[in-house]
């Protein structure tokens, strides 16, 4: 019989616990509940053990990668700490792509307000209409998405834009020195080629995808 040990006390047999925690008999739960029970509890045990089997799949894809990383390095003679940066592994024939990405997470502290203040004021004195483009750009790039959050990579973006107006400068330093890197986030991804093209297709491990 498939019963969750939903509380920390045994569950008497022939009872099974509802989403209330109290104690039903089984006798006066419908065949299709029971059922339906069984079933839930069967689909969840054999998640978890992809779920498990997915975890040690990625622990040992990043032990193995930075060992070989290693093992590459030190043909020349040195060695390469730690685990930061992106790697691509080919398999001889070209068939199948490995990478290993690893994302930064970057958040804004209060400097980035002193920046847009900054770029606020030039584009009120700016009449140049070679420059009226910029403005939709910052309105763009200081956009939030639905949870309130910028987007990072277009408020970085805007260093890429020269002025020599000297408080556009100082908004750019502003911005670089507002940058805060709070964690980081492991990728493995797998691919494949399609045919005899140039082109690769993932191997998801997305349930979702597959």
């Amino acid at each position: 019989m498939n019963t969750p040990a939903t509380t920390s006390q045994a569950i008497p047999e022939g009872y099974r616990v509802d989403a209330k925690g109290r104690l039903i008999p089984e006798e006066s739960i419908k065949p299709i509940d029971q059922a339906r029970d069984e079933l839930a509890i069967e689909l969840v045990t054999k998640a978890k053990e992809l779920n498990r089997q997915l975890a040690q799949f990625k622990a040992e894809a990043f032990g193995d990668i930075e060992s070989f990383v290693q093992l590459s390095a030190e043909e020349y003679g040195v060695h390469v700490g730690g685990k930061k940066g992106n790697v691509s592994l080919l398999s001889f024939d070209g068939r199948y792509k490995i990478q290993r990405q690893i994302a930064d997470n970057i958040t804004f502290d209060e400097r980035l307000e002193a920046a847009k203040a900054l770029i606020d004021d030039c584009l009120k004195d700016w009449t140049d209409g070679a420059r009226s483009e910029v403005k939709v750009i910052v309105q763009d790039a200081f956009r939030t998405d639905k949870q309130g959050n910028l987007r990072t990579g277009a408020v970085l973006a805007l260093r890429r834009h020269q002025f020599d107006d000297p408080r556009w400068l100082k908004a750019m330093d502003a911005i670089a020195d507002a940058v805060q890197v709070t964690g980081s986030k492991s990728y493995v991804r797998i691919y494949e080629r399609i045919g005899e093209t140039e082109r690769y297709q993932p191997i998801s491990l997305n349930i979702a995808e597959v």
